[in-house]
């Protein structure tokens, strides 16, 4: 009966090994939780990213407006008969030069 008895213990804690270290086992699956984690953020900012793209994508189609603002942005491009005035900001004034 003695015997038996440690067997079984000894079968138990081997078990117990298993779940808690093992393939398969709590560490793993926490493991898993944190990556399955990671990837569902990474997933959210690629999908707003797409619905960014998307949406400048849809306003590029649907009318010149969108065009005309980025060449003027992006390529500084202006309308004919339109003047472009530049403001270059001044030297920040010294000590020495402020009345």
């Amino acid at each position: 009966m003695r015997a038996l008895l440690v067997i079984l213990l000894l079968l138990l804690l081997a078990l117990q090994v298993k779940l808690w270290f093992g393939e398969g086992g709590y560490s793993d699956v926490k493991r898993l939780a944190v990556r399955v984690e990671e990837q569902a953020r990474e997933n959210e900012a690629l999908a707003q990213r797409n619905r960014e793209l998307q949406a400048e994508v849809e306003d590029l189609r649907q009318g010149l407006h969108a065009v005309e603002e980025r060449a003027r942005s992006e390529l500084g491009m202006v309308k004919e008969d339109e003047e472009f005035y530049q403001v270059v900001p001044g030297k920040p004034q010294t000590g020495k030069d402020k009345d």
